[in-house]
């Protein structure tokens, strides 16, 4: 069910010859693992200019058709008068980064981008439900959701926009046991629990579609009387898209099928996906970042349907994203993990 910001907000009220759609977009880490299919997806669409913003010394391979902007987005908020400069005009702000970027990072862009005036802003969000507070907070995750709509609230210019996408399905297969429990070059399998918790999962491409087909909607109703989807009813809420919903055990099947193998030629151990949690979150409690992968995905695993979204309706109907074949995404994830393409923790 999606609730409009306020219900008087609507484009007749806006001023005559305003545009009631998005039409300039930036986002930072456009060659990033989820930036560039934001990027190509949002391309694809023929409906908005993206801008790139991105530092001086990266050397990442940027899609064509992108305006791009080489600034240094980590400086002080005293020396960035060059990435306000780079964010005036933008109707939408997507930040994509690491995990692992020291967090005061993403509060500086929200902090330029107030500055510039953006109204909409995707903070750094493509993944766990974030309205899931008890998930959120055996996550680590708790915290930095919280920050930000602090800090947002207190700058009171933008409004957030979050994707609930769960874990990157070719990601998340290819890169090791931590996370969906293969390890396909010692051929081996660990089921958490049971192996028959389903949670949501969605393709890279999956994500980037949904993002160009919200920023694709008109920005505000019409008028009172118009129920059709708008990008506004999505402010300070979340979007909900999965590409699967799957069990460990459908996940096996489906590698057995795509790799022409039976259960015999794997080695398949068993582990409570509980203490897989407490493990990784002792680990990292210690500072062991390498524990990061078992923690927050164990999790996902619990009995209790938090990475089902416990049972949320999804948006990919209003979104018109297509069905996928799970067969072809457990292929891309298969090789590019034999490639070595994904980054792997045990």
């Amino acid at each position: 069910m999606l609730t409009p910001i306020s219900a008087a907000r609507t484009a007749k009220d806006q001023p005559s010859g305003s545009s009631n759609r998005i039409e300039r977009v930036a986002i930072i880490g456009a060659g990033g693992q989820i930036g560039r299919y934001l990027t190509e997806h949002l391309l694809k669409t023929d409906k908005h200019i993206v801008t790139a913003i991105t530092r001086p010394s990266s050397t990442s391979t940027l899609p064509e058709g992108l305006r791009v902007l080489r600034v240094d987005y980590t400086k002080s908020e005293d020396d960035n008068a060059e990435l306000v400069s780079a964010l005036e005009g933008q109707q939408v702000l997507l930040i994509t980064m690491s995990v692992r970027v020291p967090r005061d990072n993403v509060l500086k862009l929200l902090r330029a981008a107030a500055k510039a005036q953006v109204p909409y802003i995707l903070p750094n969000w493509y993944g766990h439900d974030p309205a899931n507070e008890p998930l959120l907070r055996d996550s680590m995750m708790l915290e930095m959701r919280d920050q930000v709509d602090a800090e947002i609230k207190r700058l009171g210019v933008s409004s957030t926009l979050r994707l609930a996408c769960n874990s990157w399905y070719e990601f998340s297969l290819g890169g090791g046991p931590a996370r969906f429990g293969f390890d396909f070059q010692k051929r081996t399998f660990t089921l958490f629990g049971d192996g028959n918790v389903p949670l949501n999962t969605t393709t890279w491409s999956q994500c980037g579609r949904a993002i160009a087909s919200l920023l694709s909607l008109k920005e505000l109703p019409e008028n009172e009387a118009d129920t059709s989807p708008t990008l506004s009813q999505f402010c300070n809420s979340a979007l909900y898209i999965a590409s699967f919903r799957l069990t460990q055990r459908d996940m096996f099947e489906s590698v057995k099928r795509v790799t022409g193998t039976t259960d015999a030629d794997w080695t398949i151990t068993q582990e409570s996906a509980e203490v897989r949690w407490k493990n990784g979150w002792d680990a990292m409690r210690e500072g062991d970042w390498t524990a990061f992968p078992k923690m927050i995905y164990s999790r996902l695993f619990f009995p209790t349907g938090d990475g089902d979204y416990h049972g949320r309706e999804l948006h990919n109907d209003l979104l018109n994203l297509p069905v996928e074949d799970l067969d072809d995404a457990t292929a891309a994830g298969i090789s590019m993990a034999e490639r070595g393409e994904l980054p792997f923790n045990h």
